[in-house]
């Protein structure tokens, strides 16, 4: 989980050294891509103090319902979930930044609830907001991004936007990979980019993986392996349905978010209760 960052958050700094570090260690070395840029629109697109992430809005959810926040289970407050584990329904009082089109912060909101987080099969955290989609748009003119219920495509050409450094990505899906590995935790089905494009550093955990220049976010931005090690923490491994092993330094990766539409009443709610959840429960 090499996106997530220790250090306290210093959101507009751009000249702050070694802001975005990886988990237990400092980075002092990081560079910021080449391909790494401002040139996004980050409206939807939010920052949190370790982590970025986006408000999302459900086909067919009404502007009345309250709004969601997703970002990585590895970045929820308090710590990693255990592998094979989940949050549901937990009491949440975490705030947000909201981003303008242009970048700057429209805003703050806050969570009453995490409303689902696991770091199996996928590397998800779903936060319920006090404010409506209409109160957010009323008071910041800020819209959300729409969660697509569709598998994304292979070489589908993708946007990587984080709330956190305020730049983002664009490259494409290179592979579907059947296990990727990483310190005893395992994601089904993850999303390997293509290169150069989507070289993701710290701070870009859970940003949205969006459909090239849309709003349509199909996945969330999670891991990368950095040192050319094996299935260690922040060194990623797949994993083939034969159990073959490969690991290549460089490597980034996002993991599958339309599972939770599987999930949903039939009032639009996420429940994990729900007959045939894809999630883990």
């Amino acid at each position: 989980m090499i996106k997530t960052i220790v250090l306290m958050f210093l959101f507009f700094s751009m000249t702050v050294h070694a802001l975005a570090l990886p988990v237990n260690r400092l980075n002092t070395h990081m560079v910021m891509p080449k391909t790494f840029t401002t040139n996004y629109d980050f409206e939807g697109i939010v920052a949190l103090s370790n982590c970025s992430g986006g408000l999302i809005q459900l086909e067919g959810v009404s502007d009345a319902n309250p709004a969601l926040i997703m970002t990585n289970g590895h970045c929820i407050e308090g710590g990693f979930t255990p592998p094979g584990e989940f949050v549901s329904k937990r009491p949440s009082v975490r705030t947000f930044i909201l981003l303008t089109p242009d970048g700057k912060s429209a805003g703050k909101v806050t969570a009453n609830q995490v409303v689902y987080s696991t770091m199996t099969k996928t590397d998800l955290t779903i936060y319920k907001l006090n404010e409506t989609y209409a109160d957010i748009k009323a008071k910041f003119g800020i819209r959300p991004l729409t969660l697509s219920s569709s598998v994304p495509s292979m070489s589908e050409a993708i946007d990587i936007i984080s709330g956190y450094w305020i730049r983002g990505y664009s490259c494409s899906i290179e592979n579907f990979v059947n296990e990727l590995h990483e310190e005893g935790y395992v994601w089904k089905n993850s999303l390997r980019f293509s290169r150069p494009g989507c070289e993701t550093i710290g701070g870009t955990s859970g940003s949205p993986i969006t459909k090239a220049g849309t709003k349509i976010v199909i996945g969330i931005n999670n891991t990368g392996n950095e040192d050319g090690e094996s299935c260690s923490m922040n060194n990623p491994c797949e994993v083939d349905q034969n159990g073959k092993i490969s690991f290549t330094k460089g490597y980034s990766y996002g993991q599958q978010t339309y599972w939770l539409y599987s999930c949903l009443t039939t009032s639009n709610e996420v429940d994990i209760a729900v007959p045939g959840c894809q999630l883990p429960h």
